[in-house]
């Protein structure tokens, strides 16, 4: 019993640490790179740990030859979704912003619990319960007035606050996605293992777009200042928390690891008024803290 204890509390210390960095680079470190190509950065931001990764963990390699079916399958999606698709979207959403609320950005992503049972639903045909219905519509309400208060929204594909708010939800159904295929990887796999893959998928998949859209020549556009900020991320909050978060996923409950998460909108929101001056309305406030609700309701049922 205290094994398990032991786990459980270094499960949610990790999980809350994950989130803390990802609160931290959210607001003050990605955004200073929207000189750039949102493609390119993505890639990069993945490039880097992963070649890192190859100098410490090359025996991972080996691993292919017991990989089934099932495992290439996972990882593409895991690469697909939360790799290339949902960093790309929440990367274009915090670039759009310019500086502005990027707090709100990221509580939004706190929607993809909402979209993870959903696709579980559709895919391990479990039954959706009113218990979901009542709590995820709750969460998207409060989601509206998070993002637009209580002024009525310019609903236009020129408004940037709109345009991010879309983004930022596409961010939250690949996450959301990609957390229902990351759990089965970790059914099979440690989190040391699905972390390299996963880096290493999601590398390929974006070199891959970048060719297809010809950003090489961004090469000579990143600037010295963009490098350091590439290799602070890819070594701290990218690959760094991703290791951390693993570490801490296969220890707790999907209730307490929410809950733990929470940790990320919340250093979103105080970090975004300490570097950036940004502070969200009472409205937003109040619907940020009835969505965060909402989200750990809808998680208090297997």
């Amino acid at each position: 019993m205290q094994l398990g204890k032991n786990q459980i509390i270094t499960g949610t210390i990790a999980i809350s640490i994950s989130a803390v960095m990802w609160g931290f680079d959210g607001v003050v470190l990605t955004p200073r790179l929207s000189n750039l190509n949102v493609i390119w950065v993505v890639f990069v931001l993945h490039a880097i740990p992963f070649l890192i990764m190859n100098l410490f963990l090359f025996r991972q390699y080996k691993n292919i030859s017991i990989f089934i079916k099932q495992d290439y399958i996972l990882f593409i999606l895991v690469g697909l979704f939360g790799g290339a698709l949902g960093t790309i979207s929440i990367v274009k959403a915090l670039f759009l912003v310019n500086f502005h609320h990027l707090s709100v950005v990221v509580l939004l992503q706190k929607l993809q619990p909402i979209f993870a049972i959903l696709l579980a639903a559709i895919l391990l045909k479990e039954k959706i319960h009113k218990h979901f219905i009542l709590w995820a519509s709750l969460a998207i309400f409060a989601s509206y007035f998070l993002t637009f208060g209580i002024s009525k929204p310019v609903i236009s594909l020129d408004n940037n606050t709109f345009k991010a708010a879309m983004y930022a939800i596409i961010a939250a159904f690949s996450f959301g996605s990609s957390t229902v295929f990351s759990k089965k990887i970790l059914h099979n796999h440690n989190f040391v293992t699905a972390t390299f893959f996963r880096y290493g998928t999601t590398s390929l998949i974006l070199f891959a777009l970048v060719l297809f859209n010809g950003l090489m020549p961004q090469f000579d556009e990143t600037t010295d200042k963009n490098w350091l900020y590439f290799v602070i991320i890819g070594l701290t909050t990218g690959s760094g928390a991703i290791f951390i978060y693993y570490y801490g996923l296969r220890r707790v409950k999907a209730i307490v690891a929410t809950i733990s998460e929470l940790l990320f909108p919340v250093s979103a929101i105080l970090f975004d008024y300490l570097f950036n001056d940004s502070i969200l309305s009472p409205v937003q406030i109040f619907s940020a803290i009835v969505m965060v609700f909402s989200i750990i309701k809808l998680n208090s049922k297997p």
